[in-house]
């Protein structure tokens, strides 16, 4: 069986950045981690290992350094956490904080400030952490409650940003709904997807159309990984999301010749090797 590999894949700079932050502070004392740095469980278990205390609640937090990961969070958290006297260490991935600048800049216009993503991740609960009115849109579902506002305030206008991770087709196909549905609303939208999550989505349209079968190598709660098998399956080429070749199923494969393999951003190369290695080898 061959394996073609995708373009781009594996760790991005903003992961590998915050997981090298995250073990040089554990050399120089406790550290407590606010969430999940990455959502990759090697990752995890070697920042475990490190000696790291991993907490969902800032209650919870017990050292005097705390760790915010790389999802970020909202500038009241912060705040909260510098007024403990804690000493703050910001892991956020660089074109998250783009994110949040881009929604602070369009709340500063008098827009009303909309999120393209997923209510319940890490991202974006620090995306609207700091404003009291905001509307979170993951489907075209989520968009009566934003009609019934409309109504209720024709002068409304929409400023909207997307979490880092959502497939870019996705999110502009929302908007354009939007625009269609409120054709009299000024609507103000920039797109925050990030680079790496664009790379890997074109990649793996690449290797769904050459390619029998796509193996991405990701963590379960990892968004991006989980969005790429989907991408795949909208394509008509079969996808598996592992976490490591331990999850690699020999009926899989049965018709394959050629298989594609592609990663998450939270993904270490080594865990990716390793897959490719199974896979080589059957």
């Amino acid at each position: 069986m061959q394996v073609r590999l995708a373009e781009h894949f594996g760790m991005c700079f903003g992961v590998r950045d915050a997981i090298d932050l995250a073990l040089d502070l554990t050399e120089r004392g406790s550290l407590t981690i606010l969430g999940d740095l990455v959502h990759n469980p090697d990752v995890v278990a070697t920042l475990d290992e490190a000696g790291a205390v991993r907490v969902q609640r800032q209650d919870d937090i017990r050292t005097p350094a705390v760790l915010l990961t790389a999802h970020g969070v909202a500038d009241r958290v912060r705040l909260e956490l510098r007024q403990r006297g804690l000493a703050v260490h910001d892991a956020t991935c660089p074109l998250v904080t783009r994110a949040h600048r881009a929604l602070a800049r369009l709340v500063a216009e008098g827009r009303h400030p909309v999120v393209v993503g997923q209510p319940h991740h890490v991202e974006v609960r620090g995306l609207v952490g700091d404003f009291d009115d905001c509307t979170i849109v993951q489907d075209e579902m989520d968009l009566d409650s934003l009609a019934q506002r409309i109504g209720d305030e024709p002068d409304l206008r929409l400023g909207i940003v997307a979490q880092t991770t959502q497939p870019l087709e996705r999110v502009q196909g929302l908007v354009e709904i939007m625009r269609r549905r409120f054709p009299d609303t000024d609507i103000q939208f920039v797109d925050t997807v990030c680079q790496p999550t664009k790379d890997r989505q074109q990649a793996l349209r690449d290797l769904a159309d050459q390619t029998d079968l796509v193996i991405v190598v990701g963590g379960p709660d990892s968004n991006n990984s989980r969005k790429l098998v989907e991408l795949a399956r909208s394509l008509g080429c079969p996808a598996y999301l592992v976490a490591s070749s331990k999850e690699l199923r020999d009926e899989w494969f049965a018709n394959c010749d050629l298989v594609g393999l592609t990663a998450g951003t939270s993904t270490p190369n080594e865990i990716v090797e390793e897959v490719r290695r199974w896979l080589e080898s059957h």
